[in-house]
């Protein structure tokens, strides 16, 4: 944590944070605070939402132990003390160290899904829970028919969890190469109770996995050198072992590639994230006929193969 009084020598915008512990009274009183600092600030927000007064509500909020869905009520109710010392310094991080919002809350929405998130994990923004259940209705008829499953660089496990909803009948083996990972994975598993259905395992990729599947799922890091040198502050925050794969960005992507048919069973389906890499991808394996799926981001972020077309046998 920075000394307070260091950061008012060296950091221009602490003597606003000193100014507001006396001044700032009531909600929105912070709220207007948050947005102008934040604005003032150029924060990215890249980690639950797209701008800087819907963030500076939720951080208000959820500090506050408000329902995070009212806001208006609570418009003039004024703050403790001890209240308002530590909402302004959770602001001051946001803005100062560029702390992701999700970090400082240690919560993060996918969905209808909340999970418990820090600094040893990325925040949950994949595409693929989206595409779980339903969507894979044309591969995968019914849920019951997926006995098996596998996420692949499982991170905080918020997919296998979600796989865990949509397929209640499977064994679902969540997978990453990061300990501490897994250890932020383990805390959302026992959230939602799902000891028993969802198995973590320390490992590479597919390095030691026994069995095949019927749905193999991966959201794996796939930020290209280029983007990662240039990325945002708040990014730098999360692990670089969960962003960047190579030069290119595809280095994990070849490996699953490269082994999937192994572990899928037959009209097993694979599901991977790639990021803006489709371009990239497709010139690389132009014998594959990838299925591009329709996402809130468009249908160039996630592809599906079956292992029949991994094998090039359809």
């Amino acid at each position: 944590m920075i000394n307070e009084k260091t950061a008012v020598s060296t950091q221009p915008e602490s003597s606003l944070f000193d100014q507001a512990q006396g001044n700032l009274k009531t909600v929105r009183d912070f709220l207007r605070f948050a947005v102008s600092r934040f604005n003032e600030a150029q924060l990215s927000f890249g980690h639950g939402s797209d701008n800087a007064h819907d963030e500076a509500a939720y951080l208000i909020l959820h500090t506050l132990n408000l329902p995070l869905d009212t806001l208006d009520p609570y418009l003039d109710a004024v703050l403790l003390p001890d209240e308002r010392h530590e909402l302004l310094e959770l602001l001051r991080l946001r803005v100062e160290e560029r702390i992701p919002v999700s970090y400082l809350t240690h919560q993060a929405w996918q969905g209808d899904f909340d999970f418990y998130v820090d600094e040893r994990v990325i925040v949950p923004r994949s595409f693929i829970y989206e595409l779980l259940g339903e969507p894979l209705s044309p591969w995968i008829e019914y849920p019951e028919l997926v006995h098996r499953a596998l996420d692949l660089c499982t991170g905080s496990g918020c997919l296998a969890i979600q796989m865990a909803h949509h397929y209640e009948a499977a064994e679902i083996d969540a997978v990453d190469i990061s300990l501490d990972a897994l250890e932020v994975a383990a805390i959302n598993v026992e959230d939602y109770h799902l000891e028993d259905q969802i198995n973590l395992i320390h490992t590479n990729l597919f390095e030691g996995l026994e069995g095949t599947y019927d749905l193999i799922i991966s959201n794996p890091p796939y930020v290209d050198a280029e983007s990662v040198a240039e990325l945002p502050e708040e990014y730098l925050h999360e692990p670089e072992l969960a962003l960047g794969s190579g030069e290119d960005g595809l280095d994990a992507t070849r490996e699953i590639l490269l082994h999937a048919a192994k572990f899928l069973n037959p009209k097993g389906v694979l599901l991977v994230e790639i990021g803006h890499n489709r371009d990239v991808l497709e010139a690389a394996y132009p014998e594959l006929p990838f299925v591009w799926l329709e996402t809130s981001g468009g249908d160039g972020f996630v592809f599906l193969l079956t292992r029949e077309q991994l094998l090039g046998q359809e």
